[in-house]
């Protein structure tokens, strides 16, 4: 599918296909989001995010072994794993770092991931799908994203996981936070034909796990906020109005 289109008279294309990030990113800074999604501006890694994917690549390495394998030692080969890969990669390599800062970042993905097993029991997951790639079409706009991890729980229910190394958000921000992991529940949903019967952010600095239960509304709702965000992308291309929102999430 093609990945964007053009509008008669827009000097913009306007994306065919959306990421819940992307989504989140144009209502945060639609001219952040014009730089990264549509003029495909480098976007430079930074430490934060280089270290959230490597913890993420050694959890996705933990989880392909056996459950009554998944131990402490297992988890420790699968962050050296990990770091291994991860040192013949464009986002390690351009940090630039010298030894020590390299050491900090990977003592702090070793403690991140080690964080996992106080969160739950590995080997009582049934993990059925790892950084399982989903699409599914709404409306105009194609949905895609990727699932760090999709459950099958005894009962035959589907949870969805996400892993985070950031922040837990306050109390009155968790609801906010959850936006993304609710649009791979509607993904789930439509490509699967089952609706999870819960979604969850894992927070492995803080220890903190947020959980919810999608819902039909909560379904119709990610469709609805989809379509209404692709409009407005759609308009600001043809408009050439991309606005920045002064905020911590919106340098420009």
């Amino acid at each position: 599918m093609a990945s964007n289109t053009t509008s008669p008279g827009s000097r913009w294309t306007v994306p065919v296909n959306l990421s819940p990030s992307r989504i989140e990113s144009f209502v945060s800074c639609p001219l952040s989001f014009r730089f990264a999604s549509i003029e495909k501006l480098p976007d430079p890694p930074t430490e934060a995010t280089t270290k959230g994917s490597l913890v993420h690549r050694a959890l996705e390495l933990f989880f392909a072994y056996p459950p009554d394998e998944r131990t402490p030692a297992c988890l420790d080969r699968s962050v050296d794993a990990a770091i291994i890969e991860f040192h013949d990669r464009p986002e390690f390599i351009d940090l630039h770092l010298d030894t020590d800062a390299a050491l900090r970042l990977e003592h702090d993905a070793r403690r991140l991931a080690a964080n996992y097993l106080q969160l739950e029991n590995p080997a009582e997951v049934n993990a059925i799908g790892l950084e399982l790639w989903m699409e599914a079409p709404v409306g105009e706009v194609t949905l895609r994203g990727i699932i760090d991890r999709l459950d099958l729980t005894n009962d035959g229910e589907l949870v969805v996981t996400d892993y985070k190394t950031g922040r837990a958000p306050s109390p009155q921000w968790e609801r906010k936070s959850l936006s993304g992991v609710h649009f791979y529940a509607f993904m789930c949903e439509s490509v699967l034909g089952q609706r999870p019967a819960a979604v969850r952010l894992m927070y492995l600095r803080s220890g903190e796990t947020i959980t919810a239960t999608p819902t039909p509304q909560s379904i119709r709702f990610m469709t609805t906020r989809t379509k209404a965000v692709w409009s407005a992308i759609r308009t600001a291309c043809e408009r050439d109005d991309f606005r920045p929102k002064k905020s911590a999430l919106c340098r420009f």
